[in-house]
């Protein structure tokens, strides 16, 4: 995450993906699971579908609870799977 400062406000810029999701498992320290869902047109019939993709999501302190819808952002890789922390 990158901050530009102006005179009168502080914008933050992100950079990579943003993404919003629910939620599903906090079993893990620190890590989260969220659920993605996005509805998609196929290429050559037409007809639309939903599609999901789960990330685990770095959440320092466990602070989130399941059920919840948190927006997350791509970050530099934290582990193996861990490449998002919660915005």
């Amino acid at each position: 995450m990158e901050k530009k400062t102006t005179k009168k406000k502080e914008i933050k810029v992100l950079k990579g993906k943003t993404l919003s999701g629910t939620v599903v498992s906090t079993k893990m320290k620190d890590t989260i699971v969220v659920l993605v869902e996005r509805f998609v047109k196929h290429e050559k019939y037409g007809k639309y579908f939903s599609k999901s993709k789960k990330y685990k999501v770095h959440d320092a302190g466990n602070t989130k609870k399941m059920g919840e819808v948190v927006t997350i952002v791509e970050t530099a890789p934290i582990s193996k799977d861990k490449h998002f922390t919660i915005a």
